[in-house]
């Protein structure tokens, strides 16, 4: 395993993170194809053991019981000084007022709630989820460092969100003496490339580490443009995020064939070509099977050569911005 400063902090972590929205009840929330806590835990194991020290999930997934699972599993796997540990909130987490959002009391009540599903006194980096409109980011900023301050959380991250929304709380907290944003988890791949218009340079000025959500574009990029899974049918979100007619199909094609050519399976190749951006600190990888880790950790060991990264990136169309 490789590792890294997560952006400009002194903080290592694996060159990869763990995305635990894979593991949870399939009971509970609204996706159907996650994995309950028998068949998570051996990933998680294997996560472990791999050298993965970055784990990333979030209070709304599978309604809190990923990060039941998650925490329960690294408990037993891990030693809790090794690990990061990451969550997030924003999601609805109970009907009525105060159920979802970024005020000053959600925060205080989500952040008590996910450390008590968790089982640790603390996270290492806790993120926005996405932006809440509906309550001032200044009341959301100050709610944060106050977390920081209580002990409860080491670092602040964002997610998915407009690049001047970023500068704006980043210039806040810097006025106001407030804990700083340390990380981006934006939409990042082959297939979605918007965010290095404004996103991804804001965060180099700014030294802020980018933690790429689905850096695989949902599997898009490891099968045929025409083969489906049980989340692919399912998932109504990742429905709304690729497009055959803006030359994703072409890109797909692409991987499939320099995959070929190297004789490694394709979602090393896409893996590589997001983990090559000088910007990226750790993708942020999901696993379902054991083989989707043993292909994430081979992936940081493939070097694309500047024939290949060109041929990756032609087909590529502009896109409407998604995932926020």
């Amino acid at each position: 395993m490789k590792y890294t400063k997560l952006g400009s902090t002194g903080l290592d972590v694996s060159a990869l993170a763990l995305g635990c929205m894979t593991y949870g009840d399939p009971a509970r929330g609204n996706h159907a194809w996650t994995l309950p806590e028998e068949a998570s835990r051996p990933l998680l194991r294997q996560a472990v053991e791999a050298g993965i020290t970055f784990f990333d999930t979030a209070n709304v997934y599978s309604d809190g019981s990923s990060e039941e699972i998650v925490g329960r599993a690294l408990a037993e796997f891990a030693d809790r000084d090794e690990i990061v540990i990451a969550t997030k909130v924003h999601g609805r987490m109970r009907p009525g007022p105060n159920g979802a959002g970024l005020s000053r009391k959600a925060i205080m009540t989500e952040i008590d709630a996910s450390l008590a599903r968790l089982g640790t006194d603390y996270v290492d980096l806790y993120q926005i989820h996405r932006w809440d409109p509906l309550t001032p980011i200044e009341e959301t900023l100050e709610a944060l460092h106050d977390v920081v301050k209580a002990g409860k959380a080491r670092y602040l991250g964002a997610s998915s969100m407009w690049a001047w929304q970023f500068a704006k709380a980043l210039h806040l907290q810097e006025v106001n003496g407030w804990s700083r944003f340390v990380t981006m988890q934006d939409h990042y791949n082959l297939l979605n490339r918007e965010e290095e218009r404004e996103m991804h340079p804001l965060c180099a000025d700014a030294g802020i580490g980018v933690i790429p959500w689905s850096p695989l574009a949902r599997g898009r990029l490891t099968r045929d443009w025409s083969a489906t899974t049980t989340r692919s049918e399912t998932d109504e979100f990742g429905k709304t995020l690729y497009d055959a007619e803006l030359g994703d199909r072409e890109i797909v094609d692409a991987v499939a064939a320099i995959a070929a050519e190297r004789g490694v399976p394709r979602a090393q190749v896409a893996l590589a070509w997001v983990s090559a951006s000088p910007v990226v600190s750790a993708p942020i990888v999901g696993a379902s099977k054991p083989q989707h880790l043993d292909d994430a950790v081979a992936s940081l060991e493939l070097q694309l050569t500047p024939d290949e990264l060109a041929r990756l990136a032609a087909p590529y169309r502009p896109h409407p911005v998604a995932g926020f």
